[in-house]
């Protein structure tokens, strides 16, 4: 059976910050000077980023220190909102390259090159959604993580 495809828009670059800036304002949320700074810092990422690899790029570049406190708050804020997804397993942060699109996600964790990617299967999702339902709970949001190897390191 085939994965179904959810179909959304990809940003990057400035687009990618336009849009976050845009979800995050439509959210009733202020894009503050520090925000925009977090962002493009987690955008530079193509691997899960720690709350902490974030605050000392930060204070690298603004020669100044940036407390691990507030970036998480930040981070936290970006999750509600959909501009940021935590990799739970690593206690990190993905950028949401589709901000404001709300879906599921099933995330592939590379255990060699750390590389994450994420794939959408709503057949997988939907049943998670479900079996947690059926057990009594509400507003249930699956957040699924699959390790292994990439295509890459498994060559």
């Amino acid at each position: 059976m085939a994965t179904k495809i959810h179909q959304h828009a990809e940003h990057s670059g400035e687009d990618l910050a336009a849009a976050a800036q845009r979800t995050l304002t439509e959210a009733g949320e202020q894009w503050t000077g520090m925000r925009a700074s977090v962002f493009e810092e987690l955008a530079r990422h193509d691997r899960p980023a720690s709350a902490y690899d974030i605050a000392d790029n930060l204070s690298a570049s603004r020669g100044k220190r940036v407390a691990p406190n507030s970036v998480y708050r930040i981070l936290d804020l970006f999750v509600r909102t959909n501009l940021a997804n935590r990799i739970e397993s690593a206690n990190a942060y993905l950028v949401n390259t589709h901000p404001g699109c709300r879906h599921d996600c099933i995330f592939l964790i590379c255990d060699d090159c750390g590389k994450a990617s994420h794939l959408d299967d709503r057949r997988v999702t939907d049943a998670l959604r479900a079996a947690g339902q059926d057990a009594g709970f509400a507003a249930v949001r699956p957040v699924v993580e699959l390790r292994g190897l990439c295509q890459s390191c498994a060559a």
